[in-house]
């Protein structure tokens, strides 16, 4: 909501000025955080952090690629995967050395850190989806500005932020891995709530209802997911497995947001071309022109924004083309929609898996880092 105020009556680029008093208000508490005492090697794994960056970033890198219709997608896939492959070997590889490694693999023989990882990563998978598709559909469909998109959007982030906090406190007996698999169903079903509304709502107040059901699912999810996560880690590694927790989410994340934009783009391409190709108005060489334009920079347009640009084509091919963008673009957000529900289902069953496990006491290093 506040980006939305700043960006629709300000300028989007305040927002970064936000980004310097967060950072001030952590510094003014820095004293409250105590160190640990720390035996192991203070040496800096080169090898380890470059085999991260090129894995991690080839994976999204070559989704954002393929979005944009650029070439050598899969040479930046493969690389990618390669370098993953190669980041867990060379991990191994410095253990075995006993060497400093960027992220002790010991950290993953435990279970619950494992699963831990793994449903972080597919709670921001959905979350990053949802964050990409409701505020294109919002302000390229319904052609709400930025503080309009961020109001009807509240409710998911409002719903997860008391969900959240009520769920921390009264959660009691229950088992986390119950309320992990109560939060992701909630989640699947408040996305998949959406999909049959994309293509037949005229205002945000629709959405209110499926966004405090994925909301509170995901608050849910952020109640357990981090103390989960971190409870079978010794106090000295609390911090360097809560590290890993946090970029296994922001991985997760930028996944999500990419794999679910090129996903919307890639449908909105074949279903505004596939119209094209069958209209019965546009002459063929306008067909051809849409293709190519597509196929060269597919995006998302709103009515609006595609009057003026066929300010100069006769009346009737305007309204075709309009027609075709109404009956293209919500099956593209109702496709993009698609990668957050998969995300939840297939955490949803990874709580089964969460649930043959015991449940283990959280250290009071792991407590105090279940907000990071």
């Amino acid at each position: 909501m506040l980006g939305g105020f700043i960006t629709t009556f300000l300028s989007w680029r305040i927002a970064f000025l936000l980004e310097v008093v967060i950072i001030g208000v952590v510094l003014s508490g820095i004293k409250l955080v105590h160190d640990a005492p720390y035996t192991g090697s203070r040496e800096v794994d080169v090898v380890g952090a470059l085999l991260s960056i090129v894995g991690m970033g080839g994976v999204v890198l070559g989704i954002l690629v393929w979005q944009e219709g650029g070439e050598y997608v899969l040479a930046i896939q493969v690389s990618g995967a390669i370098a993953l492959a190669g980041f867990a070997s060379w991990l191994v590889r410095r253990k075995r050395q006993n060497r400093a490694a960027l992220i002790d693999p010991d950290l993953f023989r435990s279970k619950h850190f494992q699963i831990g990882i793994s449903q972080q990563g597919l709670q921001q998978i959905a979350l990053g989806g949802a964050m990409i598709a409701l505020p294109i559909y919002l302000q390229m469909v319904l052609e709400y500005n930025a503080l309009q998109a961020g109001l009807s959007i509240a409710p998911l982030s409002l719903s997860m932020f008391a969900v959240a906090m009520l769920a921390g406190r009264k959660a009691g007996a229950r088992r986390p891995s119950t309320i992990v698999r109560v939060g992701f169903l909630l989640l699947a079903l408040g996305m998949g709530l959406l999909v049959p509304l994309v293509p037949r709502v005229d205002s945000g107040w629709y959405l209110l209802g499926p966004l405090v059901i994925a909301g509170s699912g995901l608050g849910l999810l952020v109640s357990q997911l981090n103390n989960y996560t971190l409870a079978p880690i010794s106090e000295e590694r609390v911090s360097e497995a809560a590290g890993v927790n946090s970029a296994a989410g922001s991985f997760g994340l930028s996944f999500g947001l990419a794999f679910s934009g090129a996903i919307m783009l890639a449908t909105l391409a074949f279903s505004f071309t596939n119209l094209a190709e069958q209209s019965t108005v546009l002459p063929p060489s306008d067909k051809e022109r849409v293709a190519m334009a597509l196929e060269e920079d597919a995006e998302v347009m709103s009515n609006t924004q595609l009057t003026e640009l066929l300010e100069n084509e006769p009346p009737q091919i305007q309204a075709e083309v309009i027609r075709i963008n109404n009956e293209a673009r919500p099956v593209a957000l109702q496709v993009a929609l698609l990668v957050p529900i998969i995300a939840a289902l297939l955490g949803l069953l990874n709580s089964f898996r969460m649930s043959r496990l015991p449940d283990v006491t959280p250290s009071s290093a792991a407590e105090g880092m279940s907000l990071g």
